[in-house]
């Protein structure tokens, strides 16, 4: 098992003794200047999503501010892998900057993975199902109990293990809570249903209705008590009103019932929030 470091004391703690003077500048007490181009991403980060409006304002207050945080680096071959400060290495490149503070750590590659976890962790730079994930491979790789990652995280196991249950949503959910769509509390409300086209046609309801999470758990919880009542003998249903209520369906964008009698009967139209009334009236120009 590898040894753990933590981050408490701050990067000065992980500065090394020896470094190439070939190759790099001394820039401050505490810091190298590195050559941006002989940097390379780390394939093992555990952030994927990176918002380029994000990197782009982080690019500005690089240019009037300068990298007030260096990147932490790992030595391997002729070049260095980032450990901790990708948004800093993108907005650089972005500007066009030609080296960046850095901090180089003899670290090895299983050093560099739970380093860069914990680190990403700390900073809350992860959306919930990167974090999720992380909280995984810490959990697995490095044989951590759930009190130890508490510990060193600073989060409670209640947390963790929530977090952790998002990984039981569907992909597509997955990815919504990646890209921000929705937030991590509508994808906890969303594991109530154990249904993954279920869980992934709420989700929509969410973004084309703007539901809260409070609307959201208001209309899992109908749906719920309406699938466990008991069915009611089928029926024949005429083909023809039955394309009608689907169509009606696919235009108001919502749950559509069409009582039919003898050709007469009700038109019940379903919604899941003040908003989402006004949505439906507003379609039918009321």
């Amino acid at each position: 098992m590898s040894k753990k470091f933590g981050l408490g004391k701050g990067l000065g703690a992980l500065i090394p003794e020896e470094i190439e003077k070939k190759e790099i500048k001394e820039d401050k007490k505490d810091s190298l200047m590195i050559p941006l181009n002989k940097i390379k991403t780390y394939s093992e980060q555990p952030r994927k999503f990176f918002d380029n409006e994000n990197i782009a304002e982080l690019a500005e207050s690089i240019k009037n501010h300068g990298i007030i945080q260096p990147i932490l680096l790992r030595k391997n071959k002729s070049n260095y892998i980032i450990v901790a400060g990708e948004r800093r290495f993108r907005a650089a490149k972005m500007l066009g900057l030609k080296e960046v503070p850095a901090i180089i750590k003899d670290l090895t590659e299983n050093e560099v993975l739970e380093i860069s976890l914990i680190e990403n962790i700390q900073r809350e730079d992860l959306n919930p199902i990167e974090e999720a994930i992380a909280y995984k491979k810490l959990l697995q790789e490095f044989n951590l109990t759930q009190k130890e990652l508490s510990s060193r995280i600073g989060k409670s196991r209640v947390a963790i293990t929530n977090t952790m249950r998002l990984l039981k949503l569907d992909e597509r959910v997955q990815q919504y809570l990646i890209e921000n769509v929705i937030s991590e509390a509508h994808g906890r409300v969303l594991l109530s249903l154990e249904n993954n086209d279920l869980q992934y046609e709420f989700a929509q309801k969410v973004i084309d209705n703007k539901l809260s999470v409070r609307d959201l758990e208001r209309s899992i919880k109908l749906f719920l008590e309406n699938s466990n009542k008991p069915k009611k003998e089928s029926k024949s249903v005429n083909p023809y009103v039955k394309d009608v209520q689907n169509k009606l369906q696919d235009y108001f964008g919502t749950k559509v019932i069409i009582d039919d009698k003898n050709q007469k009967g009700k038109i019940a139209i379903e919604y899941y929030s003040e908003e989402d009334l006004n949505r439906i009236l507003e379609l039918i120009n009321i």
